[in-house]
């Protein structure tokens, strides 16, 4: 057998693992789905990316998403996926949305993105950009600022952007899992939340830089100096960051890091480094269902209580009416699946008639092919004489549509008689067009006998076919003969 050339699409992987089933703290953690609907442009589309980067690793990074594809088609699938949230970008004409649902029933918010900075604009700005691809293995630590104002819509919010996120277990929690956090702060004022994204670092505190460099590995510069002790001791070799860094951003640490210099019961400082995007949200509208239902808060309209019984009213007409005409199609496909049943049972019931009928038939011509010649003995025994002659094949033979076969001599006669009929038809039409043609022949020449082509008396010889002045000029007939010599005119000779 030679090799298997056969060529594999992308989307077929050799998984060893997809058997396997995952442990249960990875399925209980939320899931999301990051997507963006209709026309939103390129730049949208960059802060879906980006946003889904944020939400990693509990995300789909590599999710396509079709112009025909719908609400629907990511419920149905999200059960399996064990996804609990789906945050979806819209763009109209003035502004940029963002909608935060709850798989499968909602709720739903919705908020307006007033402003937003893709990541690549924000690193940008850095001098030093600090981006580990490894620190978006786990999920980022989430900070709530500010969001204990009065309001249900407040404390929904605060806690659709905690859920988002997987808990964090404090008891059991490794510290070096802990690599980027997400910031959330509201401003009671403006009722703006600001959105930022941070990558941690954890740095030892009380080092010069000269024993930064060496507890972290770098090999330092020491070609300015004729000892090791004063590279260690020369005072404007001291770090900067001491006097930069905030002492209440110095912590004990209760476990080693796998960072170097950052040991057990240790002081470090921890320093915040953004990744982007940046957004700043203003919620705008709850509803109760998946991107539909009950308004539960609006914050740009407000209704009265009579306004909100007549859309309750409304909303309960039209469920109804969606009731009643599913009830309909419902009771309209039975009564067509029962018509269906029947139409089958009495085409079965057919066929079986017309088989029984086909086996009845066939069993009387058996029987009366084995019978046919009992029938004259019956006769002779019962009356007393001999049957007339043809009285039973005649009735043996009087069925509906059957006809004798003739014999070899009949058929060799039969068609010997076409074959004369024939012949004879040829010989009449063959005598009919000899009649018709002599016929002709007598009508012309008694034509030329009584009348000439320019006078109807017949001893005119002047004119008179074939003598005369006149034709005695023409010589040949058809194509070939010569032109007139004088005018003729209505049956006149003009010289």
């Amino acid at each position: 057998m030679g090799k298997n050339n056969t060529k594999k699409g992308r989307a077929v992987k050799k998984n060893k693992q997809t058997k396997l089933e995952e442990p249960d703290e990875l399925t209980r953690a939320p899931h999301s789905f990051v997507i963006h609907k209709g026309e939103v442009g390129q730049y949208v589309q960059d802060l879906t990316k980006d946003f889904r980067k944020l939400m990693e690793p509990f995300t789909a990074s590599s999710l396509k998403v079709r112009r025909k594809n719908v609400v629907k088609d990511f419920v149905s699938v999200a059960g399996l996926l064990h996804v609990s949230h789906m945050v979806m970008f819209t763009r109209t004409d003035s502004n940029v949305y963002m909608r935060i649902a709850r798989l499968p029933r909602g709720p739903t918010l919705t908020f307006k993105v007033h402003s937003y900075a893709l990541a690549r604009d924000v690193l940008s700005l850095l001098r030093k950009q600090f981006v580990v691809t490894k620190h978006f293995k786990h999920s980022p630590l989430v900070i709530l600022n500010s969001f204990s104002g009065e309001g249900a819509h407040i404390k929904l919010m605060a806690s659709m952007f905690q859920n988002m996120f997987p808990a964090i277990n404090l008891a059991n929690i490794n510290l070096d899992t802990v690599c980027r956090s997400v910031l959330f702060n509201y401003n009671q004022e403006t009722k703006m939340i600001d959105l930022r994204h941070y990558a941690i670092r954890v740095v030892p505190v009380g080092l010069s830089k000269g024993i930064k460099k060496i507890v972290q590995s770098k090999v330092p510069n020491l070609s300015k100096f004729n000892d090791v002790s004063e590279y260690i001791t020369k005072a404007e070799l001291l770090s900067d960051s001491e006097a930069e860094d905030d002492p209440k951003s110095h912590v004990t640490l209760p476990q080693k890091l796998s960072s170097r210099g950052n040991m057990e019961s240790s002081q470090s400082a921890i320093r915040l480094s953004e990744l982007g995007p940046r957004m700043s949200l203003q919620l705008i509208k709850i509803e109760s269902g998946l991107m539909e239902g009950d308004v539960m808060f609006h914050e740009l309209v407000t209704k009265t209580e009579a306004e909100i019984k007549i859309i309750n009213k409304r909303k309960e007409e039209k469920r109804k009416l969606k009731e009643q005409r599913k009830r309909v199609q419902e009771q309209n496909k039975q009564n067509k699946e029962a018509k269906k049943e029947e139409l089958k049972n009495k085409s079965l019931e057919g066929m079986k008639k017309k088989q029984l009928i086909e086996e009845n038939k066939k069993m009387l011509e058996r029987v009366g092919v084995e019978d046919g010649d009992n029938d004259a003995d019956w006769y002779r025994k019962e009356v007393g004489e001999e049957p007339d002659q043809g009285l039973f094949t005649q009735n043996n033979n009087s069925e509906r549509g059957f006809k004798r076969r003739k014999s070899f001599t009949e058929m060799k006669e039969l068609k010997k008689r076409k074959l004369n009929n024939g012949g004879e038809k040829k010989n009449n039409r063959d005598d009919f067009n000899r009649n018709k043609k002599s016929n002709r022949d007598d009508y012309n020449r008694n034509n030329r006998k009584t009348n000439s082509k320019f006078g109807n008396n017949a001893n005119d010889k002047k004119f008179k076919h074939g003598e005369g002045r006149f034709n005695s000029n023409r010589k040949g007939t058809g194509r070939n003969r010569k032109p007139l010599g004088s005018k003729v005119t209505r049956g006149r000779r003009h010289v």
